[in-house]
């Protein structure tokens, strides 16, 4: 499977402002293919092709006055950047045409200097190296110290240099890994995430949620204070403005990290791994909206996917209409209603249960039948001999046509 490996860079002066002029040729060569197209359709021209595009944006363009300058970073960057933008008109067609799951998706939109998120992307046809001292070697930008905090597992097929809004340089490498399949255990473990615990487990364990972004609100509110009160365009204003992004970054970090060491201990000890498939988005967009995105719900579950793919587990989403919490575990009544401030409730068979709790015993079972069902458990009758007459190629004539008697 395709992984991506995240490096922090250092790019010295002369390499910064090197990369910053690959930012710009780069964001140039997008918008104006971006704008090219546009003004083809407003003309009610043909769409124009890839080839085409590429041939009169970079290699046309390096000729004129006006774009020169493009010559001065690698054309691999610069065919990326067009590469970009056809990747997103697809997807902007695909959805336009219904052929896309998922949200709809909007146009490609033009790229700004002021972007919080800049990044290139060098291929292998750009010849970047990694050198025996353990720098990364970019051409027309030069060898760039790498943190590396573990080894590439296999030869990268692209590298792509990011700045974010803290100022932070990184490199991604995209490499082919074989799995790593751990040794088979029995538990398998449903999982009823939430707000007030962030997961709860069908054995009964709660993790606490962290609230990451709650714990940091003092220091954020200080420094978006501070921010407001500069004058715009001053370079107090720039300062004040890194400083929040780097607020930011820091909780962002802090996250990622813990969803990384919670999904990989949940892989490691579990056979199978179950969870509801929530809706975020809408979630998102209702009174708890901030403590739905400080919970990173869509991140951890995205990890524990590819995890149990890499490490061969098995993990399943249940669906986001089965009445995991509604339903008893220990005799299947469905209450006829429960609202999030009732914890605890008593079912009618008299089994008293904690609401999360019983959410992930009933997503653990859900889970256990589906995974019966697609491994192979009887669902329909099974396979029977045929009687004589189907089961022979040429069957003997029926008794009551020949009026001889078959021993």
């Amino acid at each position: 499977m395709r992984l991506r490996y995240n490096y922090r860079v250092y790019p010295d002066g002369d390499q910064r402002a090197a990369l910053a002029r690959a930012f710009g040729c780069a964001r140039v060569v997008f918008n104006d293919g971006l704008r090219m197209r546009a003004d083809a359709r407003a003309a009610n021209l043909p769409y124009i092709s890839d080839g085409d595009l590429s041939k009169r944006i970079i290699t046309q363009a390096k000729q004129t006055p006006q774009r020169a300058w493009l010559g001065e970073v690698s054309a691999v960057i610069l065919q990326q950047a067009l590469a970009d933008l056809n990747t997103a008109y697809r997807t902007f067609f695909a959805s336009l045409a219904g052929k896309r799951k998922g949200r709809k998706v909007g146009p490609p939109r033009f790229r700004s200097r002021k972007d919080s998120r800049q990044a290139i992307r060098f291929t292998k046809n750009a010849r970047f190296t990694v050198t025996e001292s353990g720098r990364l070697r970019l051409p027309k930008i030069g060898d760039v110290p790498v943190r590396w905090s573990r080894s590439l597992p296999s030869d990268p097929s692209s590298v792509t240099v990011i700045k974010d809004s803290a100022g932070r340089y990184f490199a991604s490498f995209v490499v082919e890994t074989s799995d790593e399949p751990l040794p088979e255990t029995s538990p398998e473990i449903g999982i009823d995430l939430g707000l007030t615990h962030f997961a709860v487990m069908s054995d009964g364990e709660k993790v606490d949620n962290p609230r990451i972004l709650r714990r940091a609100a003092k220091k954020l509110r200080r420094a978006q204070k501070a921010l407001s009160r500069t004058k715009k365009g001053s370079a107090n204003r720039g300062k004040a403005k890194l400083k929040v992004a780097k607020a930011y970054a820091k909780v962002t970090d802090t996250r990622r990290d813990w969803a990384h060491k919670l999904s990989t201990t949940l892989i490691r000890d579990n056979q199978a791994v179950y969870v509801e498939d929530l809706a975020v988005s809408a979630l998102a967009r209702t009174k708890l909206a901030k403590s739905v995105h400080d919970a990173g719900w869509s991140q951890f579950v995205a990890m524990l996917e590819y995890k149990a793919v890499r490490y061969g587990r098995h993990f399943a989403k249940i669906d986001r209409w089965f009445p995991s919490s509604k339903l008893c575990s220990a005799c299947g009544t469905i209450a006829t209603s429960m609202p999030l401030t009732i914890r605890s409730w008593t079912c009618g068979c008299g089994a008293t249960h904690d609401r999360d709790i019983n959410a992930a015993i009933n997503i653990l079972a859900a889970g256990q039948t589906e995974r019966l069902n697609d491994c192979g458990a009887q669902v329909r009758p099974g396979r029977v001999p045929a009687p004589r007459e189907e089961a022979v190629t040429h069957p003997q004539p029926h008794a009551r046509q020949t009026g001889i008697s078959v021993l």
